[in-house]
């Protein structure tokens, strides 16, 4: 497989929108989980290489006034390090290194504030359809440049695992299953757990 080349510390080089909403990761702490997820603005509709509402909520100009669901996130400071849009085109947002805001109140393997040491990666879509065989190309590819470069990455799971109590994503249609048999060769696939 081919591995997605480092452009900077942190940056792959693939499409960067550069977030502010990140901070330091603590000390001393192994980034060993990636964290997958799935996203739509607005919810069920699939148009940020059209309209970049995604790419606005991460950068915080998402503008209120174009959809009435935008009222209630426009102000929210989230980010992840990567959305893998429909066609399955990656984007990145912050640097690996840096901790980006996309877990919340978490929980993985007893171990609280799952942002501190761990990779976000949101696909374009949502609970209720399935996703494009694009994103799980870009996808797997993403997951062996990671593995390749973050050597202390070992776990992969999804946002509902770590916060079953408010998430539900990346949903039911997210094939687990295809993406075991895919990355089983490089990740050892008793370490997805969802």
């Amino acid at each position: 497989m081919k591995k997605i080349k480092i452009q900077a510390p942190g940056w792959l080089a693939v499409k960067h929108i550069y977030s502010t909403n990140y901070n330091l990761r603590p000390e001393n702490i192994d980034i060993s989980l990636i964290v997958i997820h799935n996203i739509s603005l607005p919810p069920e509709e699939f148009e940020n290489q059209k309209f970049g509402y995604i790419n606005q909520l991460f950068t915080n100009c998402l503008n209120k006034n174009k959809h009435d669901y935008f009222k209630t996130i426009y102000d929210n400071k989230v980010s992840s390090h990567f959305l893998i849009q429909r066609n399955g085109v990656i984007i990145q947002y912050v640097s690996t290194y840096l901790r980006a805001w996309h877990a919340g109140i978490s929980e993985f393997k007893d171990i609280k504030n799952c942002n501190d040491y761990s990779i976000g990666i949101e696909l374009e879509g949502s609970d209720f359809c399935g996703f494009e065989d694009e994103q799980y190309s870009s996808l797997i590819q993403l997951i062996y440049s990671l593995k390749n470069y973050h050597t202390t990455l070992n776990y992969i799971t999804s946002h509902s695992h770590i916060a079953s109590n408010r998430k539900t994503d990346p949903g039911k249609f997210f094939n687990w299953k295809y993406l075991q048999e895919e990355i089983k060769d490089f990740w050892d696939i008793n370490n997805i757990i969802v």
